[in-house]
């Protein structure tokens, strides 16, 4: 299948007069939000490309909802804010924030009809033919319209509250992300005529809203969002596997609700409120009372978006949005399902030909020995784990829990961003507290739509016992390190993990990262003064090894962009060609670039001849390729069935001599909130052996001709096509590096 058409204005607004300009009227920076949903539509596409396996499609239209709901819960309601305070500050390209909601909204509609259109003419009729179907009410036939009624009165009806809204009951509090059904009623006992000919003073009729009453009924979450007809234990014959939505049985249904009430409408609808919520850090006396008090505030700010299932200026949907306070553009009129991240039950499944092969992370060759002293296996030199090729459980799990329990451990130090639920490390350092050793853990707070679960986090470590700490004021701490202080013959030695990934054991399995495992005295010496700064008053800055921000990580990375600019002057002194395999070179993979002045500086590079390969997942807002500004700049982007997370820096270094080349790993994108307003760590990885894997791992990327996509420089991307001639040019980044993880593991796996 066919990439769908970019070929749209509205997701691709150039930076005009208002923009920010160079000297010759170039347009510097594209704008932050349309690059994002460009994004989200590289997600999408994963669920229109027919090589995408059935169930997998399904989860993509998943994925590219739950995108979306964070988007507008984060970016959109975050403008909307700048509206109401009235802030005039224009984005880099040139748009107020009233005018970035209005390019946000022409660019999503299309995006949401391509996602209907997905489900309904490609997804569903293909579940058909394997036997999977999801079903309207009036597909259903008698008996499984029975079933669902009968499903309907043991399991939903003793749960639905419907609430009325008249004199004695106000319009009801509509939970974020909540998906409710809307009903329209009239009491047969009054005289239905004289109501329908009852007129204002003017003689016009009185609407539909003030003539009926409302009720809103909460569709609950506790139950599935497609119900299965026929059972669990469906057969697999092609007969089996009947679903219906649970809103069509609750719509269907509502006479059992509404007991001697005619039923004039009812229709879905689901509200989004805004997550970016004010606090003050710096007047707070508890920060863990400041951020408790943030989720109270969040559960009641301002909607941003009503999703409706049907015409907007219908009255009901006008009464909704008044209630909430919502104008026109804010009332999204969905053309598919309201809520397709239900459709994670689908994908879940037991139809493992419908889906990607299954992936078991191996175990490193350097962990192959499960017996083996994990401390002297890291003394003996520096270990990296590329996950989820290589396992989390064989590696970091690992370093953990023999930290917690050898009794020659005496600290263990951490920092927890985001964690699962069921998560093996909470035990381990609980554990370890109880033990007597003194254990150091930083919570952050402030990990967006994680608060709850850190705040229930941080109250369990506390009681503990654990010395519980939430970073420093005004700043996320979103560095991913572990720290254990051993006593050993010779005396105290530290061994570290540094990651590009969170303490998460799911998303481990989910997200490519990379695990950093060493005892080199000058990067614990480092890791040790960073925990002092996290955790006291210390203002070390001169870090030996370590790229701290907001410390000197920007200052670090400008200076390298800058000697590698020097070293192209020394090239273009020796004759060098853009072939030459020596040109200065800088090679850098990350989530998002967004950084105004590293952009800055990447065009100065790009000017001086030095080359750049960006590998972008997410949003960009640097121009690649542009004549005179960027010529030597490429982005790429790699979307497939793992999310790529993992951050690698790679700068040529060539006139340093031979072996001088530099690749560092870590927690950082390169964005302002990142390099500024962020505690992370970046690494250097030294280990020649270890720089040869980094490199592999570049190079598999950079050559990609199934996953990746090219972006041009006017913010529309490419996605990149085999070559007819070279069948292995269809194999993508993820099938390769499982390839490659398969031959050089240990003979066991995790």
């Amino acid at each position: 299948m066919k990439p769908p058409s970019q070929n749209n204005s509205t997701t691709n607004v150039p930076a005009a007069s208002l923009g920010e300009c160079d000297d010759q009227g170039r347009a510097l920076f594209l704008n932050r939000e349309l690059s994002w949903l460009e994004f989200n539509r590289r997600v999408l596409h994963e669920a229109l490309d027919d090589r995408t396996p059935l169930l997998e499609r399904v989860a993509f239209l998943a994925i590219f909802n739950s995108n979306l709901d964070e988007y507008f819960q984060k970016r959109v309601g975050g403008l909307k804010r700048q509206v109401e305070a009235r802030v005039s500050k224009r984005s880099p390209d040139g748009l107020t924030a009233s005018e970035q909601i209005a390019v946000i909204r022409e660019a999503v509609i299309p995006m949401l009809r391509l996602q209907a259109d997905c489900f309904e003419k490609v997804v569903k009729p293909g579940l058909v033919e394997k036997g999977i179907h999801l079903l309207k009410w009036d597909q259903l036939d008698d008996e499984q319209r029975g079933r669902a009624s009968e499903y309907f009165r043991r399991n939903l009806f003793p749960v639905l509250t419907p609430l009325a809204v008249d004199p004695g009951h106000p319009f009801p509090f509509i939970s974020n992300l909540s998906t409710s059904m809307g009903v329209l009623l009239s009491d047969p006992r009054k005289d239905d005529s004289q109501s329908k000919d009852q007129a204002t003073d003017n003689g016009e009729e009185v609407d539909e809203v003030n003539r009926h009453c409302f009720a809103r009924i909460k569709v609950p979450t506790v139950l599935p969002g497609w119900v299965q007809l026929d059972g669990e234990n469906a057969k697999e014959d092609g007969q089996g596997h009947l679903f219906v939505n649970l809103e069509q049985i609750i719509r269907h249904n509502l006479d059992e609700l509404f007991q001697g009430m005619n039923i004039i409408d009812a229709q879905p609808f689901r509200v989004t409120r805004n997550a970016d919520v004010e606090r003050d850090e710096e007047d707070a006396e508890d920060l863990l009372e400041l951020i408790e008090q943030e989720l109270r505030d969040r559960r009641f700010a301002q909607a941003v978006r009503l999703e409706v299932s049907d015409d907007p200026t219908r009255p009901m949907n006008r009464l909704l949005a008044d209630q909430l306070d919502l104008r026109d553009h804010e009332i999204y009129q969905m053309p598919g399902e309201l809520e397709f991240t239900d459709l994670w039950a689908i994908h879940g499944l037991n139809k493992p030909e419908l889906k990607c092969e299954p992936w078991k992370p191996v175990v490193p060759q350097r962990l192959a020995d499960t017996e083996a002293d994990i401390f002297g296996i890291i003394r003996a030199g520096d270990v990296l784990v590329h996950h989820p090729y290589e396992s989390f459980g064989a590696s970091v799990e690992r370093f953990i829990h023999a930290a917690a329990t050898d009794p020659k451990v005496i600290a263990i130090k951490l920092t927890l961003y985001r964690t699962s639920g069921d998560s093996p490390f909470i035990p381990d350092i609980i554990r370890a507290a109880e033990s007597g050793k003194q254990v150091v853990c930083l919570v952050e707070l402030k990990a967006r739509f994680d608060e709850e679960r850190n705040v229930q986090l941080a109250h369990r470590l506390e009681k503990a016992g654990v010395h519980v700490v939430y970073g420093v004021v005004g700043l996320k701490t979103h560095t991913k390190t572990s720290l254990v202080v051993r006593h050993e013959s010779d005396g105290m030695r530290c061994y570290a993990h540094i990651g590009t990934g969170n303490y998460h054991s799911k998303t481990a399995s989910l997200y490519t990262d990379l695990s950093l495992f060493t005892a080199d005295p000058e990067t614990t010496s480092d890791l040790v003064e960073l925990f002092h700064y996290l955790t006291g008053m210390s203002q070390e800055r001169n870090f030996k090894k370590l790229l701290i921000a907001p410390t000197n990580l920007r200052s670090r990375l400008i200076g390298m962009i800058e000697r590698e600019i020097e070293h192209c002057k020394g090239w273009h002194g020796r004759g060098g060609n853009a072939d030459d395999p020596n040109r200065p070179t800088i090679i850098a993979k990350m989530n998002s670039l967004e950084d105004q002045a590293i952009i800055r500086k990447l065009y100065e590079a790009s000017q001086a001849g030095v080359r750049i390969k960006l590998i972008i997942r997410g949003f960009c807002t640097l121009r690649p390729g542009v004549p005179g500004l960027s010529d030597n700049i490429t982005v790429q982007s790699v979307i497939g069935r793992f999310l790529e997370h993992s951050r690698i820096f790679f700068f040529h270094n060539d006139d340093a001599g031979e072996g001088s080349a530099e690749y560092y790993i870590g927690s950082a994108d390169w964005m302002y909130r990142n390099l500024d307003n962020r505690v992370e760590c970046v690494t250097p990885i030294t280990d020649v052996v270890l720089q040869a894997r980094l490199k592999q791992i570049l190079d598999i990327l950079l050559a990609d001709r199934r996953q990746a996509w090219d972006m041009q420089g006017d913010g529309i991307y490419v996605q990149r096509q085999p070559d007819a001639d070279d069948p292995d040019s269809a194999i993508g980044t993820h099938q390769r590096l499982m390839d490659l993880a398969r031959k050089e593991a240990a003979p066991q796996a995790v």
